[in-house]
């Protein structure tokens, strides 16, 4: 198999230092690589759906299922669509599943590059503005079908808070207060979330009710994956505090998927009264 050639990354002179900005120095040493990024045009596209993230009392918990699908086929079981940006914030991704994974790599080389260059990790707005501006440069394609529409969450640590984004494919960045949804699902996801919020949710609370959003989004949109107890795939569920971002365990995630599904069977349980 022939591999691509390696490229290695260029010197600059002082008046020519590109600074802070992985893009930049992308830019400044390989234009054709920038140019090309985000303008894939694969037959078959694989889409990724659906994202959760809400705030609870000590930060935010973020959710996503496993499933990406191709028109009406299931291209990937067990796809995972939320990843660290740094030590406190994460990013959760809807939307075509190349371009934004590929998003997602380079938001996150963005970061360790800032960091090294500045000698400080970006801040969380700042994080959130980088986002923006990549979500705004994947218009083009997203004007072709190939849409990127990220979440961002993470602790602030200078409001001592956990903050979340949301964003639209022209890169527009809306911080929202309390919890917010991406993907197909994330009617059904966010309505589940809207009704169950709390301002006082602990992130045990909040980790159960992300999961009972993406268990109710799967039960109506085909598009969704909900937990497959069989194959043993649950979505992945993170937390982000002071102690910075946490993956929650599968056994965790099934133990609660477990608990939910015994309450919705139960006699007195919300499936309960029939009609």
């Amino acid at each position: 198999m022939d591999l691509p050639p390696l490229r290695t990354v260029p010197l600059f002179g002082i008046g020519e230092d590109p600074g802070p900005s992985f893009t930049g120095l992308l830019a400044r040493g390989d234009s054709a690589a920038v140019a090309s990024w985000g303008q894939s045009e694969l037959p078959g596209v694989s889409v990724a759906t659906t994202v959760v993230a809400l705030r609870h009392r000590d930060g935010v918990v973020m959710a996503g299922d496993r499933r990406a699908t191709a028109g009406n086929f299931i291209s990937h079981r067990t796809i995972e669509k939320v990843f660290p940006a740094g030590r406190y914030a994460a990013v959760a991704i809807a939307g075509a599943a190349g371009p934004s994974m590929e998003m997602v790599r380079l938001f996150q080389l963005q970061l360790e590059h800032y960091e090294k260059v500045e000698g400080r990790p970006l801040s969380l707005d700042g994080q959130a503005n980088q986002l923006s501006q990549m979500v705004r440069a994947n218009l083009a394609s997203a004007l072709q079908g190939l849409v990127v529409v990220p979440l961002f969450a993470g602790w602030d640590q200078g409001r001592r808070r956990g903050r979340l984004f949301q964003y639209d494919v022209t890169g527009g960045r809306y911080e929202e207060q309390d919890y917010a949804a991406a993907g197909s699902g994330s009617l059904h996801a966010g309505t589940v979330v809207k009704l169950g919020f709390r301002g006082d949710l602990e992130a045990a609370a909040a980790a159960d009710l992300a999961i009972s959003a993406l268990f109710e989004a799967a039960d109506e949109d085909a598009a969704t994956g909900g937990p497959d107890l069989v194959r043993g795939i649950f979505p992945v569920v993170v937390n982000i505090d002071s102690d910075g971002y946490r993956r929650l365990e599968d056994s965790d995630v099934e133990g609660r998927f477990r608990s939910l599904l015994a309450s919705l069977e139960a006699p007195d349980g919300p499936g309960a009264g029939g009609g």
